[in-house]
């Protein structure tokens, strides 16, 4: 098994780590933050995703792996090293690569023998060329070294099980001799029959884009014929589970609701129409995605607005924070976007998210209210409105939600339930789709 050292312990770095010891690796995961590798060395993970922290105990028991803030150390017998910091959104829409060149000149001080420096973060094309540049200008020596882009397909929320059990695996170089080490990383997953692609850089470094652009002009897609639905009085769900019987298109990315958000379909939407823009190919599709997605959000609120009339002074209560279940990640969450929009017109906002209210507070302060459950959220408002869909979610109490309520109104912009089990219970419903 090989030596193998993680920089950076956020999201993807450290999902990459754990499971890379867990295919039998000795991995090193290191971060700036000595708060994040103070929890992390007792097996506590600083995010919330299904199955990672066992995974992490796990692997330090077994002396697989360890965590540091020393970059020195963790590279001197390395024979390969991720890279796996954050690449976010620049005013221009470009990916901010600040972050991965500052690693890559960190690396090139300690870099004595071969090693393969893998690109795990999302970067623009041509991002693995800079990175070779940065560290062959300062090697100051005739070291040789390979630089290989790995993009990452991780769902938050299923993150452990997407590494383990990936659609494929991308490895790009053209150098045979990093081949032969990235083969060597992934031996396990090679041996299960998991399709293993050995491409360019380039290719590699477009491949992630591409698919996430594609995911979300899936979503983008089922929330405009939602909204024609609304207007022809067609339903949503039938239209949508049909056109996922083709095999040509596929059920999934088919639900319509408040607009993507997350980690990685906003910002990398938005790099890739930026390189279209700066390559003179300009990528209007993607382009309409990212003004359309926006206007679903605005358009949420609009539906609440005409269910409760005037929001000025008027209490809603808001069930989900996070961008989809299973994360406590708020980052470009339609949440976000929805509760400023409210505020804005001086509604007073009740929240509840099973896994989100930290993170929620920072980003809010005390502008909203948290609370304990959907219940507390609920009492003294005039709408309830369902933003991430939680499983919880689907089991509510209305007989127990219409007491508490000041006005028995429900607004579901993730179609979890039919009007007619809703209204059964007395309530008012508007959902999105549904004409």
């Amino acid at each position: 098994m090989m030596k193998i050292t993680v920089i950076g312990c956020g999201y993807v770095g450290l999902v990459t780590a754990a499971c890379l010891a867990d295919f039998g690796h000795t991995v090193t995961g290191v971060d700036i933050d000595p708060a994040k590798i103070a929890l992390l060395k007792k097996g506590t993970s600083p995010i919330y995703e299904k199955d990672l922290t066992p995974l992490i105990t796990a692997n330090i028991q077994r002396k697989r792996l360890f965590f540091q803030t020393s970059l020195e150390s963790s590279i001197k017998d390395a024979e390969v090293v991720f890279i796996a910091v954050g690449t976010p959104s620049l005013r221009s829409g470009a990916a901010d690569m600040e972050q991965v060149m500052a690693v890559a000149a960190g690396l090139a001080k300690y870099i004595k023998d071969y090693k393969v420096i893998v690109n795990k973060s999302t970067v623009p094309i041509g991002a693995g060329k800079q990175v070779r540049k940065i560290i062959q200008d300062r090697l100051g020596a005739d070291i040789e070294f390979d630089v290989v882009s790995n993009p990452e397909f991780l769902r938050e929320g299923y993150a452990v099980k997407d590494f383990k059990e990936p659609d494929r695996v991308v490895i790009g170089t053209d150098s045979p001799q990093a081949q032969r080490v990235m083969a060597r990383v992934y031996e396990e997953l090679i041996k299960k029959g998991i399709p293993y692609i050995q491409t360019n850089l380039e290719s590699a470094e477009l491949i992630k884009y591409a698919s996430n652009a594609f995911l979300a002009t899936k979503i983008t897609f089922i929330n405009e014929i939602a909204n024609l639905c609304e207007a022809v009085g067609a339903e949503i769900s039938t239209v949508a589970r049909c056109m996922g019987l083709d095999t040509r298109i596929g059920p999934q990315f088919l639900a319509a609701g408040p607009g993507y958000g997350g980690s990685c379909f906003p910002k990398d939407t938005r790099a890739l129409a930026h390189i279209g823009r700066t390559s003179g190919v300009p990528l209007t599709i993607v382009e309409t995605v990212i003004t359309a997605n926006e206007e679903q959000k605005a358009r949420m609120v609009r539906k609440i607005e005409d269910a409760v009339g005037s929001l000025q002074g008027k209490t809603l209560g808001l069930l989900g924070l996070a961008f989809k279940p299973g994360t406590d990640d708020l980052r470009e969450s339609p949440a976000i976007t929805i509760i400023n929009k409210l505020l804005a017109d001086d509604a007073l906002i009740k929240a509840y998210d099973p896994q989100a209210m930290k993170e929620a507070e920072k980003v809010f302060g005390k502008t909203i209210s948290y609370c304990v459950d959907p219940y507390t959220a609920a009492e003294g408002a005039e709408a309830l409105v369902i933003i991430t869909d939680w499983e919880e979610f689907r089991s509510l109490d209305f007989p127990q939600l219409r007491k508490v309520m000041a006005s028995p109104t429900l607004i579901d912009l993730r179609n979890l339930f039919t009007p007619d089990e809703i209204k059964k219970h007395g309530f008012r419903y508007k959902s999105v789709g549904r004409g």
